[in-house]
């Protein structure tokens, strides 16, 4: 079996390499070495990431990273390369589990950044890993939006999310899906359908985790 998340994090790193420190991604706000000063934290610094869960210590966390994307470009790229083989989210156990999407979803938030990107074609058991994962993401995040969404990979599955009948149906490739359920909307190349108004705010709402 192909290790898709070790494959996700070789290329996002040569990328983060190739283009420098600087460049804006599609994360709002963060340029490249933000996005892999956050990379290093969430695997070498639990203290800090659990301010995504604890509101109170968002503090902490910001400061932790900020004190990482300080340190030089090369350093941190080194880092996002090898991560500690300890992490409680990429030591070898959980490492498919925890990262595949995770480091396809920012690979694609480097990619995307610029106008005139070019979908991948990614490997049928790749789109599979992203689509088991995806599932999970789209149940949490879409009973957000407050009415009934259908979401579909055609070859892959589908799920409806929410109380009656859906009122908008996400269509696309699981990588797409992805994309859009952690909030990415305007850059994730999938269709919505339905009734007009809920189409508009599945679009634009703040979905994701």
């Amino acid at each position: 079996m192909t290790d898709y998340a070790r494959a996700e994090r070789r290329q996002l790193a040569d990328l983060l390499h190739q283009v420098g420190p600087d460049l804006a991604t599609v994360c709002a706000g963060w340029t490249t070495r933000d996005l892999a000063a956050h990379l290093v934290v969430r695997e070498r610094r639990p203290d800090a990431m659990i301010g995504m869960l604890i509101p109170p210590l968002a503090g902490h966390g910001e400061h932790v990273r900020l004190a990482k994307a300080a340190q030089p470009y090369p350093e941190i790229i080194q880092e996002v390369r090898t991560p500690p083989w300890w992490s409680p989210v990429s030591n070898p156990l959980l490492d498919s589990l925890s990262n595949t999407v995770e480091f396809f979803i920012h690979h694609e938030d480097v990619r995307r950044a610029t106008p005139g990107f070019t979908r991948r074609s990614l490997e049928h058991g790749e789109q599979q890993a992203i689509w088991n994962a995806t599932k999970l993401t789209a149940r949490l995040a879409l009973r957000k939006v407050g009415f009934g969404v259908q979401v579909e990979a055609p070859g892959f599955g589908s799920l409806r999310i929410g109380a009656g009948e859906p009122r908008a149906t996400v269509t696309g490739e699981p990588g797409e899906l992805a994309l859009f359920v952690s909030g990415r909307q305007r850059v994730a190349e999938v269709q919505v359908t339905g009734e007009s108004d809920a189409v508009a705010k599945l679009t634009t709402a703040a979905i994701g985790l």
